[in-house]
């Protein structure tokens, strides 16, 4: 028997579960703001690397209360606008707080599939990166999505979302352990979804 589709798996999570994997997907977006942050001198990270810290232990600590209108707020101040930047950084900066805006507002207004839909939004950061590196090789359209669903870098992202997907399915209720081993592994890899890593830029 086939295991079903990607979405449709993902869509059967709990709602913890759909939290987690969201969580752990922003995670993987940071480096993309904070590099930019730094470059351009624009925001405070550290607003972002914050909330991020609050969301994951939001997962495991009840007690945990979130004002979210007021981290939106924060966020917002910290939103660049990508026709005040001349490099391409700001867009993937830009996904990154989109990513942790939607998954507070999907916490506000309690709409389940805002909290998946983080998975493409990873998915469009990588395939519009892709598009940007190599798409002046192409003039077709068609052959040009077809290129970039073939990149290494697009199948990497799947891959990752897939085995993270099969990690969450396999703890039904995760607990605090497991949520803390799961934050340490990505902050420690420190790539983001398009191969941005801090110690590199700090050599």
């Amino acid at each position: 028997m086939t295991k079903p589709g990607f979405f449709k798996r993902l869509k059967a999570l709990s709602l913890q579960q759909k939290k987690l994997f969201a969580v752990a997907l922003c995670q993987r977006m940071q480096p993309n703001y904070q590099l930019f942050a730094e470059v351009c001198e624009f925001g405070n990270a550290s607003v972002l690397d914050t909330l991020q810290q609050l969301l994951w232990q939001s997962l495991y600590d009840n007690k945990l209360k979130l004002n979210l209108e007021a981290q939106i707020n924060k966020l917002e101040e910290n939103t660049p606008e990508p026709e005040d930047f001349d490099v391409y950084g700001v867009y993937p900066a830009l996904d990154a707080v989109v990513a942790l805006s939607s998954y507070l507002g999907a916490l506000e207004s309690k709409i389940e599939d805002d909290i998946t839909n983080i998975s493409k939004l990873s998915s469009a950061t990588v395939a519009n990166y892709v598009e940007a590196l190599i798409g002046d090789d192409f003039t077709d359209e068609a052959a040009l999505d077809e290129a970039v669903y073939a990149h290494p870098m697009m199948q990497q992202e799947r891959e990752l979302q897939a085995s993270l997907l099969e990690l969450i399915e396999d703890n039904p209720e995760p607990s605090a352990d497991f949520i803390k081993a799961l934050r340490k592994e990505i902050v420690q890899d420190g790539v983001s979804n398009i191969g941005i890593s801090l110690s590199d830029s700090a050599e």
